[in-house]
């Protein structure tokens, strides 16, 4: 028996019920009462008997609200306590006092459940008959007005007008829709109002929205009207009951209530147990038992003398029926739940055995009163057996110092008598005697709480303490306070609190305002106290007024006044404009007292200050006057020891700030010389928040202290600033080479005698061919030192090198060229010496030319030996030779020399390459070794007419013999030309013939040593045309070929063929399919009514066949009935989101050169490419151009610099996605320190870029 779940009032007083489901999630149910009558001991259960007065056990639930939109959880049946004893005793079920507003079911086995005829009802015996109320899966849109309360006016708020149109009541039969349609007219509401449908007094119907009920908004934007509605959809008698619709906007209300009336439909009930099992909630773990919904809803529609006994008993017939029979009969008599139906008969099965431990169990339900007291009785038939009672489950214990549980004992009687009941008592309770256990459940009725002592109306001022009492019928009562019809809220930092002490209940403001203005009310179960809290403004009264103040600049300005009443908030403006607190300003309030303190004063805090009490009409206000003394900042000029450094012939202009209220008067003087705004070189002027010396022009002669003088009202000050002209140096001396190498040199030079006014930062040198007039700069960064080594020089071209000197101005004229000077050097080392051939008396060696032969050119080579183990290198050329081999001759056989090798130039010889071991002067045998190329060792194929000329090579020694053989036969040499050398051997073929094909053996011999080769070859032609053309078969528009492969396959595979057809009428040839392979085909798509003759070329891999075969017969396309549908093809789709096949790659530049930066990529539809550099996007630039096409895409950098070095990347989109490459760019080369210095570039800028082009530059020396 599932446990039932506690239980709530509403807080009208009216009742709700709410059974669980799985997840033990509260639902609204209505409150059914059940009649039960138990048979006396051992006598037959008659049909008719007189109805008992029943005892009335009630257990309301509130609800538990669903989000609106979210899916409802379909109910859950409840399965009665004692439910075995209903059934077996035949009680009569019936339903009493229904809610008379119960909601909408938004489940589709609510009609199921609803429409469920019950039995027909047993007799009873008057003295014995009991009422058990019972809880059933019903939803609830929540609780409408009692019946006797119908006719009591909702308490509502003042309204406003905003419905134009209200919702009217109406009555509708079960099952029928209607709907309610209110509207609002929003011709002077700048949003949409919110609108709230009720049931009863507070039931939200948006959170009940589903199956059965619907709410809907719209809006006439012609009209400006919003029209909501409410469609109820099937209604159930359970709908019937007062609703409610509010409307608000801002600080408009608008309410309107209707009723709603559910009329029953007319009909016979005969409910049989058929009827009863048919399922009611699919998926759940009740599914199948007895549906008491269906049940409980006609029990007052039964016509009490009408027999509404079954036409055939199928509890009988199953009884006596075999197991293998059930499913027979349950189909028979449209019983389509046959598992509930089973289980409901292993009940019935064993109920019919009767108790062996006791002689009277306990009833099925008892009911008590919140705070009364209950006695559960059973009698045992065996007083001796051990006895335990349980409370959902869990065994009750005696305990001496609790009177909650007490246990007695009266003959065979067990008593468990339960005080003080409470709604934790509202369970389950069993007894267990031995094995056998009979079940019961208590149902605790707890009593509306009433309102006793109402609200009373206050009516008082801000800053006051607001007390509201009231008193209701029961201590420790849940009550809510609510404002304006919305709950207060009471949390910690709330300046509301609620207080309680027994009966009664307090709401305290302890400091109230006028917000606070509003209707009070306290609501309970039982009812609701309503009161008017009315709070008005004190009257002001200016203790003390605001004074007109003059503040120094900077300093501390502080404003007071004192008002009457205290703790009235208020807000300051600034020539009109609000004031906020902020990290300089500082808005106080104290009581009485409002200050306004602002740390550091500033001109813009002059002006009229006003201060307004909130909620009044009345200011106070006062004027503030700043004034500061004159002040010269030249600590803004951020200038060492305020000195100001020009170049001469540049312009000067010194912008100093100053400050002072009113504004001063400045002079400017060098000496004793006044400089005047009028002045053409050297000029002053002065504005309202700096003063400037302009100097067009900077000679030497500008150089000096200037003095500034400011003076006002407020006092007087002066500062002094220092010029200083700078020039460029004179140019370095004559650079001297001292040394000189094959790309490089050594040079110095002395400093310049006038360093320009600023010391010699470093220099730089250039260098140029003597033909030439380009000088080309060799360092970019400057060179600290007076002396310097060029390198990558051109051997043998003669140079010149000249010096710049440069300090902090920029750079000197050039010195004068150096004398001119030629770079040489000898060449490097040969290469590769290895030996090539050695006999009794000579060595052969060969070597490569060196790496490095320079610009003095390789006059030739110098070779020696000398014999191992000694030092005696001897000269065998006496002459160069200039080949790179060369025979030593004279040798002493046997001997062991050691041999190396010299490249000589016009600068000298090279370093000589040696070899690395000896050399045995002694001509060593060599076995025969045949090296065929790698394209013959598989068959060599050329055409018929084609050149063959065939080069293999071998190896031996002393020289090899060489013979060769074709199919076992000697070669005859008319046909194919043989030649032989020391290394190789030749077959060359004129004009190949297919009587050339074969395969030829090559053998060589050398002493008893042989080695062989086998070449095959194949001259392939032209194939023959196919043999026996014929047409198998005609139908449709499709004709079906068949033939012979070709006599002559031209020597070679055949790979396909190509068919032909032509017209009859026009005998022009057209292909309709080339390179098929088979010998059978299929021609399709020929032309109704036409005559066609077909022709087939063989191809091999020569070509197609100079002829074809033709069919001797010809098709006629005749037409049918039948037409073939071809079938239809999904195009691919070919889209796909960007990839990159070829990444962008790291390169470097030049300077003064184009750049361009490459990659591709693949995308469909075609994306848009956007090239960044250091991610940001190049857009609009002049100094790069962007290309793309065919998914290639170019980045061109015109005449990069180094500062177009960095991270350039390419981004392709499209809609599908997108893709990113990178790559790093880095500019050798660029600007000089002259060309940086006429651009303008800031100093600190040069030497940085100096700095990392010097860095990039080390590392490639």
């Amino acid at each position: 028996m599932p446990e039932p779940t506690k239980k709530d009032e509403t807080p009208n007083g009216e009742k709700e019920s709410v059974a669980t489901d799985s997840s033990e999630a509260p639902m609204p149910t209505p409150e059914i009462s059940l009649e039960v009558s138990p048979p006396p001991p051992e006598q037959p259960v008659e049909t008719e008997g007189k109805d008992p007065q029943p005892i009335e056990v009630i257990k309301p639930v509130q609800p538990e609200p669903v989000e609106n939109g979210s899916k409802e959880p379909e109910p859950e049946a409840v399965v009665v306590g004692a439910k075995e004893q209903v059934e077996s005793v035949n009680s009569e079920v019936k339903e009493e006092a229904p809610s008379p507003c119960s909601p909408p079911l938004p489940d589709k086995d609510d009609d199921a459940t609803t429409n469920t005829p019950s039995p027909p009802p047993p007799p009873e015996d008057a003295n014995t008959a009991k009422k058990l109320s019972i809880e059933l899966p019903m939803w609830s849109l929540g609780e409408g007005q009692a019946p006797e309360d119908l006719d009591k006016p909702v308490d509502t708020p003042p309204l406003s007008s905003l419905l134009i149109e209200r919702p009217q009541g109406g009555s509708i039969t079960v099952g029928g829709d209607i709907s309610f349609v209110a509207k609002v007219e929003a011709q002077d509401l700048l949003r949409k109002p919110t609108i709230k449908w009720f049931k009863g007094k507070w039931m939200d119907l948006a959170s009940k929205t589903g199956k059965h009920l619907q709410l809907k908004e719209t809006f006439d934007r012609r009209t400006k009207i919003h029209t909501f509605e409410m469609h109820i959809i099937k209604a159930k008698d359970n709908y019937a009951g007062n609703y409610r619709c509010e409307v608000t906007y801002k600080d408009k209300f608008d309410s309107c209530s209707f009723d709603l009336e559910v009329k029953e439909l007319e009909q016979s009930q005969s409910v049989d147990i058929r009827s009863a099992f048919k399922r009611s909630s699919e998926g759940h773990e009740d599914a199948g038992d007895l549906d008491f919904s269906g049940l409980l809803k006609h029990r007052n529609q039964r016509e009490p003398k009408q027999d509404e006994t079954p036409e055939v008993d199928v509890w009988e017939i199953l009884k006596s029926a075999r197991p293998d029979q059930y499913e027979k009969i349950a189909f028979e008599y449209g019983i389509t739940d046959l598992r509930g139906l089973l289980k409901r008969l292993k009940k019935t099965k064993k109920e019919e055995k009767k108790s062996e431990a006791f002689a009277k169990k306990l009833d099925p339900a008892y009911q008590a009163d919140k705070g009364g007291k209950i006695r559960l009785v059973v009698d045992l038939a065996d007083p001796t057996v051990e006895l335990k009672w349980y409370k959902n489950g869990q065994e009750i214990r005696p305990t001496p110092n609790q009177r909650k549980f007490i246990f007695e004992q009266k003959g065979t009687q067990r008593i468990l008598v339960i005080n003080n009941c409470g709604l934790n008592d509202d369970a389950a309770y069993s007894v267990a005697a031995g094995e056998e256990k009979c079940t019961t459940e208590l149902f605790v009725k707890e009593l509306p709480v009433k309102i006793t002592k109402e609200i009373e109306a206050v009516k008082t001022t801000v800053n006051e303490r607001i007390e509201l009492e009231c008193e209701v019928s029961e201590e420790g009562a849940q009550v809510k306070w609510c404002k304006n019809g919305v709950e207060v809220p009471t949390g910690p930092r709330s300046r509301y609190r609620v207080k309680s002490d027994g009966l009664k209940h307090w709401l305290i403001i302890d400091d109230a305002s006028k917000e606070d203005t509003g209707t009070f009310s306290l609501m309970a179960s039982g009812g609701t106290s309503e009161a008017k809290v009315q709070v008005e403004l004190k009257p002001l009264k200016i203790i003390q007024d605001l004074q007109d103040m003059t503040v120094l600049l900077g300093q501390p300005l502080k404003m007071h006044c004192e008002i009457f009443p205290g703790n009235v908030p208020g807000r300051w403006y600034r020539n009109g404009q609000l004031i906020q607190s902020n990290d300089r300003i500082n808005i106080l309030q104290r009581a009485k007292n409002h200050r306004l303190e602002i740390v550091n004063s500033t001109l813009h805090d002059a002006g009229d200050y006003t201060f307004v009490p909130e909620g009044y009409s009345q200011s106070l206000c006062a004027k503030i006057h700043i004034v500061d003394p004159p002040r010269v900042h030249l600590e803004s000029l951020n200038f060492p020891d305020n000195t100001v450094t020009i170049v001469a012939g540049n312009k000067l202009r010194v912008e100093i700030p100053i400050s002072g209220e009113p504004a001063p008067r400045v002079v400017w003087m060098k000496g004793e010389r006044v400089i005047l705004d009028s002045g053409h070189r050297v000029r002053a002027e002065t504005f309202p928040d700096h003063t400037s010396l302009t100097i067009d022009i900077a000679e030497k002669e500008d150089t000096g202290n200037y003095k500034i003088v400011l003076q006002n009202e407020a006092g007087e000050a002066g500062a002094s600033v220092k010029v200083k002209v700078v020039d460029i140096p004179d140019p370095p001396e004559v650079p001297l080479v001292t040394e000189v190498g094959g790309d490089w040199c050594s040079m110095t030079w002395e400093p310049p005698i006038y360093d320009g006014g600023s010391p010699i930062l470093g220099y730089f040198i250039e260098r140029k061919k003597k033909q030439s007039s380009r000088w080309m700069r060799l360092n970019f960064d400057l060179n600290k030192e007076t002396t310097f080594e060029p390198k990558k020089m051109i051997e043998g071209v003669p140079y010149e090198v000249r010096v710049f000197a440069v300090n902090a101005i920029g750079v000197s004229k050039p010195s004068e060229p150096s004398k001119a000077f030629v770079p040489l050097a000898v060449t490097s080392e040969p290469t590769m010496l290895v030996v090539d051939d050695v006999t009794d008396t000579t060595v052969t060696m060969k070597w490569r030319p060196p790496d490095t032969i320079g610009a003095a050119g390789l006059d030739g080579y110098l070779v020696e030996y000398c014999i191992e183990g000694t030092d005696d290198w001897r000269v065998t050329n006496k002459e160069l030779t200039e080949k790179t081999k060369y025979t030593i001759t004279g040798l002493p056989p046997e001997a062991k020399i050691l041999v190396r090798v010299r490249a000589i130039n016009a600068a000298g010889a090279s370093t000589p390459r040696t070899l690395q071991h000896s050399i045995l002067v002694k001509e060593v045998n060599e076995p025969p070794k045949i090296r065929i190329p790698r394209h013959l060792k598989q068959t060599y194929t050329r055409k018929v007419g084609e050149a063959v000329n065939l080069v293999i090579p071998f190896m031996g020694k002393p020289r090899p013999k060489v013979s060769w053989l074709k199919e076992g036969q000697t070669v005859d040499p008319t046909q194919v030309t043989i030649r032989n050398t020391d290394c190789d051997s030749i077959i060359f073929i004129r004009k190949a013939e297919r009587k050339h094909s074969g395969k030829y053996d090559m053998k060589v011999e050398v002493e008893n040593h042989v080695d062989t080769a086998i070449v095959d070859i194949q001259i392939v032609d032209l194939p023959g045309p196919p043999q026996c053309v014929k047409i198998d078969e005609v139908w449709g528009g499709n004709v079906a070929l068949d033939w012979t492969p070709p006599k002559d396959n031209g020597n070679a595979a055949i790979t396909g063929y190509t068919i032909q057809k032509a017209d009859k009428k026009t005998m022009e040839w057209y292909t309709c399919i080339e390179h098929y392979h088979r010998t059978c085909i299929t021609i399709t798509e020929l032309v109704v009514g036409n005559e066609y003759y077909f022709r087939i070329y063989s191809e091999n891999m020569v070509g197609l066949s100079e002829g074809a075969t033709q069919t001797k017969d010809s098709a006629l396309i005749v037409k049918e009935g039948m037409q073939l549908k071809n079938p239809e093809y999904i195009d691919h789709d070919f889209k796909e989101p960007p990839k990159f096949t070829q990444p962008l790659i790291n390169t470097f530049a030049i300077a003064g050169y184009n750049a361009t930066l490459n990659c591709s990529v693949r995308a469909n539809p075609r994306p848009k490419v956007i090239w960044m550099k250091n991610k940001i996007a190049i857009i609009d630039d002049p100094r790069y151009r962007m290309f793309s096409n065919q998914g290639v895409c170019t980045l061109e950098i015109r005449k990069p610099s180094p500062y177009d070095g960095g991270m350039y990347s390419c981004k392709a989109i499209n809609d599908l996605g997108d893709a990113l490459v990178e790559c790093k760019l880095e500019v050798k080369g660029g600007f000089t320190f002259s060309e940086l210095m006429q651009r303008g570039v800031p100093l600190h800028l040069i030497d940085k870029y100096m700095s990392e082009t010097k860095a990039v530059e080390q590392p490639e020396k």
